[in-house]
């Protein structure tokens, strides 16, 4: 089957037999494990998940073009093939806990999908690892430590929630149309660090932090000056020098 790739949902494919069967090495699944593949297209990475170990195995694929084949191409009791947008789907449902969840993911959603199942009010979530393709900077940005320029809000929501592991560089050259950016394969891992701590408020509190990133804390983070100063925090740091954890401090006392 000739596959067309739609620029308008980011559809960059993998066809390299070896570099897909190395991704799929670091899926490690078992019995009792649902897995859920993001944007299966084609099904190239499909194949290798296919002879995994799981419980059910659940494909979303917003191209309604690629169904058919993904339908004729993989035939299991087991596997639900769903022809749906990830970003309205339902990852916190009931049936699909104790999920794994992967996917080659288009950059143009890929921050927006994270973000989706990261600022859940439930926690732990359903899932218990997810194995995500990311744009390289966007990639550097999640995993971003303070005291660098990479480091912000994106960095600081993520890591509040999951452990997060780098796990391979993907070259442009991979994909199919070839992309002017390379990519990055993260391994997230959630933890209960700060479970405690609602999500939406560490959002708040380092989206107001990061939105003059230039600026000394008693400047941008008036309206938690209080908060603060209980910490003792210092209040003539910058946002790139506070940690996690004291994101997550300012925006438990909230």
């Amino acid at each position: 089957m000739t596959i067309r790739t739609k620029k308008s949902l980011g559809q960059n494919f993998i066809f390299d037999k070896n570099f897909l069967k190395k991704i799929s090495s670091f899926i490690l699944s078992d019995a009792d494990d649902v897995l859920v593949e993001i944007g299966p297209g084609p099904g190239t990475l499909t194949e290798y998940l296919f002879d995994k170990k799981y419980k059910k195995f659940i494909l979303i694929e917003k191209d309604l073009r690629l169904i058919d084949n993904l339908n004729k191409k993989f035939t299991s009791k087991k596997i639900s093939i769903l022809n749906e947008d990830a970003l309205n789907f339902d990852f916190q449902n009931k049936s699909i806990t104790n999920s794994i969840i992967v996917g080659n993911l288009p950059f143009n959603i890929s921050v927006d999908l994270l973000y989706k199942l990261t600022k859940i009010n439930k926690w732990p979530p359903n899932q218990k690892k997810m194995v995500f393709m990311f744009q390289k900077e966007v990639a550097n940005r999640i995993i971003a430590k303070p005291n660098t320029k990479a480091y912000g809000k994106l960095s600081v929501v993520i890591q509040s929630r999951y452990n997060i592991n780098k796990l391979l560089d993907v070259p442009a050259s991979m994909f199919t149309p070839i992309p002017k950016v390379d990519g990055t394969i993260l391994e997230f891992i959630p933890h209960n660090d700060f479970r405690s701590v609602n999500i939406n408020s560490i959002d708040e509190v380092s989206k107001s932090a990061f939105s003059q990133r230039r600026k000394k804390i008693k400047n941008n983070m008036i309206n938690y000056i209080e908060i603060i100063e209980k910490l003792s925090i210092d209040q003539n740091l910058r946002p790139e020098n506070l940690s996690v954890l004291d994101y997550c401090e300012v925006a438990k006392n909230i």
